[in-house]
């Protein structure tokens, strides 16, 4: 059966971005020295537009918001194989917001930044792999 262009249209964007995401989120590494806090930053949403899209191709209507508890929960709702990626993935809602803004947090290591781009690429990959190869980057 053939995919529908209108659905695929409306989900791919969300894995464009995820990608992009990512892509800052390594680009951190590089930096002398490394943008720690930056790159946590961004696993974040790389993780979020990643099951919305996942969301938004199973025609799941979803709030706007930064927790990947309350998207994971929708998520493994229809895919029970995504449930303990999932799960993990709820670790990294705090970066939505705790290195964002100076202030009195302290910047994440470089074995947390690792973990956590390790993660958000782990979500985007398991995630891509439930769908057509069409929504892909």
């Amino acid at each position: 059966m053939p995919l529908d262009p209108a659905r695929i249209a409306a989900t791919r964007p969300w894995f464009v971005r995820s990608a992009e995401d990512l892509r800052a989120a390594e680009h951190g590494f590089f930096a002398q020295p490394p943008l720690l806090g930056a790159i946590v930053f961004h696993c974040q949403p790389a993780a979020e537009k990643t099951i919305k899209g996942f969301l938004t191709w199973h025609d799941v209507v979803f709030r706007k918001t930064h927790d990947l508890g309350e998207l994971g929960v929708q998520c493994t709702a229809l895919d029970g194989s995504l449930e303990s990626l999932c799960r993990r993935a709820e670790a990294l809602t705090v970066y939505a917001w705790t290195f964002r803004y100076p202030g009195d947090v302290e910047q994440p290591s470089q074995q947390e930044a690792e973990e956590a781009f390790d993660l958000a690429r782990q979500v985007h990959d398991a995630v891509l792999a439930t769908l057509p190869s069409a929504v892909r980057p």
